[in-house]
């Protein structure tokens, strides 16, 4: 009974962090991140960062997240960033763009449709002191259709002004 015991919380303090956490979207744009205890070392974290969006065309989504420690020895491993949908599908993976004593982490979304989203950041903590990540995520609005018509007509306007002036001088 004691061992079974002993493995329930060996199991419950494998998995830490704080999730899910909904983020606070100030003109479509938010911070967001976790600071994980010490004593921890050895366990894993898979954070989820809640967005929505209701814009009727979607938006694009671009997120970083990042940690820093003094050595590779210390702190946390970032080791994925995602965007899922509500209904936890993937929509897209990120990329490690450094890793070590600095992991940088970037995902991009494009045109996200309305509804519920969340990032999701994973890694592992490789010491017992404290640890924390932190990123930014930004959401855009993907552009009206009307907006490429107007800009490939004043394009095209341009193009039209440049061959008359070459036609005058030749």
């Amino acid at each position: 009974m004691l061992a079974g015991a002993s493995l329930g919380s060996a199991a419950q303090a494998q998995v830490i962090g704080n999730s899910p956490q909904a983020l606070d979207l100030v003109d479509d744009s938010a911070f967001f991140g976790d600071s994980l205890e010490e004593g921890n070392s050895g366990a894993t974290f898979a954070d989820r960062f809640t967005f929505t969006v209701d814009e009727a065309l979607g938006v694009n989504v671009d997120a970083i997240v990042g940690s820093v420690s003094r050595t590779a020895g210390v702190g946390l491993d970032i080791t994925g960033l995602w965007i899922y949908d509500g209904n936890d599908t993937l929509v897209s993976t990120g990329t490690s763009l450094q890793s070590g004593a600095v992991d940088v982490w970037t995902v991009t979304g494009d045109a996200l449709a309305v509804g519920d989203y969340y990032l999701r950041v994973d890694g592992n903590v490789v010491s017992s002191e404290g640890a924390s990540f932190g990123g930014a995520i930004m959401l855009a609005p993907v552009p009206e259709p009307e907006t490429y018509g107007m800009m490939l007509g004043g394009l095209g306007i341009l193009g039209f002004l440049a061959r008359r002036r070459q036609a005058k001088r030749g």
